[in-house]
Parts: C-alpha cells; sequence; structure tokens
C-alpha cells in the first residue's frame, strides 16, 4: 500500500510501501495504522530523527567492506540512500512547521 502524506501547506507526497514504513518508523509513528499525524509540535523532532537516521546510513555506507563481503553488492551501490529519500519529506515537514499545519497520511 503507497502511502499519501498530506499537508495544507504542501502538495501531497506519495511513497511505495517500504520506504514510507521506514520513515514512519523512523520518526516513532506505527506504519500498521492507515491514517495517521504528525502534529506541529512533533515536526522538529521529526526532522532530527530523520536527519540522524539519514547520517547514521551515510556513515554505514562510508564503511570499507570486510572480504568476505568483496562478492556482495557493497553498501554504497546498494540503491538510493536514506539521505535522498527523505529530502522530499524533510522539505514537506519544514514548510509545514513553516506554515503551522500538520502532516497526515
Amino acid at each position: 500500500m503507497p502511502y499519501k502524506f498530506k499537508s495544507r501547506a504542501t502538495a501531497d507526497l506519495i511513497m511505495l510501501d517500504a520506504n514510507g514504513r521506514k520513515l514512519l518508523e523512523i520518526i516513532g509513528k506505527s506504519p500498521d495504522e492507515v491514517h495517521g499525524i504528525i502534529t506541529v509540535e512533533q515536526i522538529p523532532a521529526a526532522i532530527v530523527a530523520l536527519e540522524a537516521a539519514a547520517a547514521e546510513d551515510a556513515a554505514r555506507r562510508a564503511q570499507p567492506q570486510d572480504e568476505a563481503q568483496e562478492d556482495a553488492v557493497p553498501a554504497n551501490q546498494d540503491g538510493v540512500a536514506l539521505g535522498q529519500r527523505i529530502v522530499p519529506f524533510v522539505d514537506m515537514l519544514r514548510r509545514s512547521a513553516a506554515d503551522g499545519k500538520e502532516v497526515t497520511w
């Protein structure tokens, strides 16, 4: 099920299930709920959590691979980094906070 994030401050943001679930888990929301809300008061903490998770992901990707994993796909080449995935969502959160509007899904 894709996630459709809405705010009165921005256009809608649609994410595929796996990506939406991961972002909701990072900010401490239950991805199993059909509908939810990120209040204006919760937005700053959500942004901090997302940016910390992205920094952790970037650090993990920058670490050299073990010799046992040489044949595996390197972590820094396994697709889109979390730091890239959070950009539109963090932008939505920032704009929503600036306008005093909550984000729902």
